[in-house]
Order: structure tokens, then C-alpha cells, then sequence
């Protein structure tokens, strides 16, 4: 387990004060959520940050540089792919079960996508309430599944996945939802996730291909796509929650061209990546 330092963990709550307004339970997530968080880079200070309780004295924030400098602490790149690193803390990854001969998008869901689906799952879920069209639920059901190969730049890594399956519009919406997350549209009914704050740091300003591509896609006839998929994203990523595929099956039907050979198999010029994810092992 990784150390944790107690009097920093609590600082990082609000104080005595706070912690004393959570529950057993509640603290014990808090700690799980900050020793599994601080896998992926984060500090003590902005792991433990998003577990305060509504009442809590105000967050305190890391910095740019603050973050920065604790990437030489950190067993992997912040970056990295989840399907790459160890979800909890230990350093070991699981053993990942074998793929069909010919893979469909839904065995990728069924067998690789274990840090993403859940999620996505329920921003999908939360698009087909709020009545979106079915190429951007899609969008939805797929935009953070890239990440089990690459977090950085995930929205222009998810629609280069994804590109030559989807509507168009669902690629668009993929691929621009990164640039707009970091920008509020009051009209639209969203706000950067305070999270953001302790992934990036408080100063973070976002950089220029981002502010590039944000000013371009919001006077795009197709702006609505990518700004659903912010809108219907769950920024409080409920673990407990669990929302099956099925209901997408459907949509995945009517919306994906399945490949014959198997996504990986079809010789398109983003197979490399599907069997990159289907064999993350492979040394070479």
C-alpha cells in the first residue's frame, strides 16, 4: 500500500472539523480514493480534495507547478492508459481474459474496457434520458474508452478509435468534448467540474489547441454533440451504479460498422490500436 500521510490527508479534508462530518464509511471511501487516485499522479492534497464533505472548509487546490513537480514521485506518467497500469495500489496488474477470434465492440466493453465502462455506461444512460440524438448517446457510450490506451489528448486519440465505425457526428462529438470541457456554457447548463481544479491545478489555463479548437467547434452547426457529451458526462463517477450494456445493444447495432474480421482484424488504419488494446502485453 502506498504511504499516506495522515495529518496531510486530514488537512486535505477541511481539518478535524470535517472529517468529523463524514461518515465511517465515507472516510474509509476517502482514503481508497486517494491511495488509488495518487496511481495516477494526482497529490495528496487534490486526491483527498474530492472526497470533502459538502460544509467542508474550501478545497485548497494544487498548482501547475505544484503538479508538476510531483511527477518524479510517481511509478508511471499521468498519462498512461489504464489498461497499462495497476488500479489499486501494489504495482500488480491483473491477468486479462482471452478475446475472441473476431471482436466485437462489445466483447471490447465485456473484456478490456474495465476502467471506463462503468462510467461511460452511465453517460450514455443519462443521454438517453435527457432524449439526445442516437449518434450522440453513442458518442456517449464511447467518448472516455480510449482511455484504456491513452488519457492524454483522450478526445483526438478516442475519435482517431473510433474513426471509419461511427456517424460522423459521433466522431465530431468524441473528438471535440476534450476541448470543451474546460469551457462554460451557462445556456447549455455546464460548468468545469471542480475536479478539473485538482487535476490540473487552479491556475491551469487551457492550452492552445484546445482554446483553438473550442473557439471553432462553438460556431460549428454540430456545437450540440461534443457539448451533450460534457453535459451528460457523470463527473461524480458513481462506483456503485452499475448500468448494463444491453441497453445499448441496439444502438451500438443501428450506429457501428461492425468489422466482419474483428475490430483489430480488418487491416482499416486504426486497427493497430484495437489490437493494442486486445494484447496490451505484448512486448514489442
Amino acid at each position: 500500500m502506498l504511504p499516506l500521510d495522515r495529518r496531510e490527508f486530514i488537512a486535505a479534508l477541511g481539518g478535524t472539523a470535517a472529517v468529523g462530518l463524514m461518515s465511517h464509511e465515507a472516510r474509509a471511501d476517502a482514503i481508497e480514493d486517494a491511495l488509488l487516485a495518487r496511481t495516477n499522479g494526482a497529490t495528496l492534497a487534490a486526491t483527498a480534495a474530492a472526497s470533502a464533505p459538502v460544509g467542508a472548509a474550501p478545497r485548497k487546490y494544487p498548482t501547475v507547478a505544484e503538479l508538476a513537480a510531483s511527477v518524479a514521485d510517481q511509478p508511471h506518467r499521468r498519462g498512461a492508459g489504464g489498461i497499462f497500469v495497476s488500479a489499486r495500489g501494489g504495482g500488480k496488474v491483473p491477468l486479462l481474459p482471452k478475446m475472441p477470434a473476431n471482436p466485437t465492440l462489445v466483447d471490447f466493453f465485456n473484456l478490456r474496457f474495465d476502467h471506463t465502462r462503468n462510467h461511460c455506461f452511465q453517460s450514455a444512460a443519462l443521454a438517453l434520458k435527457n432524449g439526445v440524438d442516437e449518434p450522440v448517446v453513442l458518442a456517449c457510450l464511447l467518448h472516455d474508452t480510449v482511455q484504456e490506451l491513452m488519457k492524454t489528448d483522450h478526445g483526438y486519440w478516442g475519435a482517431q478509435l473510433y474513426e471509419g465505425y461511427v456517424p460522423e457526428r459521433t466522431r465530431f462529438a468524441i473528438k471535440y468534448h476534450q476541448a470543451l470541457r474546460f469551457f462554460a456554457d451557462d445556456k447549455a447548463g455546464y460548468e468545469m467540474p471542480d475536479m478539473y481544479r485538482s487535476m490540473f491545478g487552479i491556475d491551469y489555463v487551457p492550452v492552445p489547441h484546445l482554446q483553438r479548437d473550442y473557439a471553432m467547434v462553438r460556431k460549428h452547426k454540430w456545437y450540440d454533440a461534443p457539448r451533450a457529451v460534457t453535459v451528460n458526462d457523470l463527473y461524480s463517477f458513481d462506483d456503485k451504479a452499475k448500468v448494463s450494456i444491453d441497453q445499448f445493444v441496439d444502438i451500438i447495432g443501428r450506429n457501428f460498422k461492425q468489422p466482419r474480421e474483428g475490430l483489430g482484424n480488418d487491416n482499416s488504419p486504426n486497427a493497430h490500436m484495437w489490437r493494442t488494446l486486445a494484447n496490451p502485453d505484448a512486448p514489442l
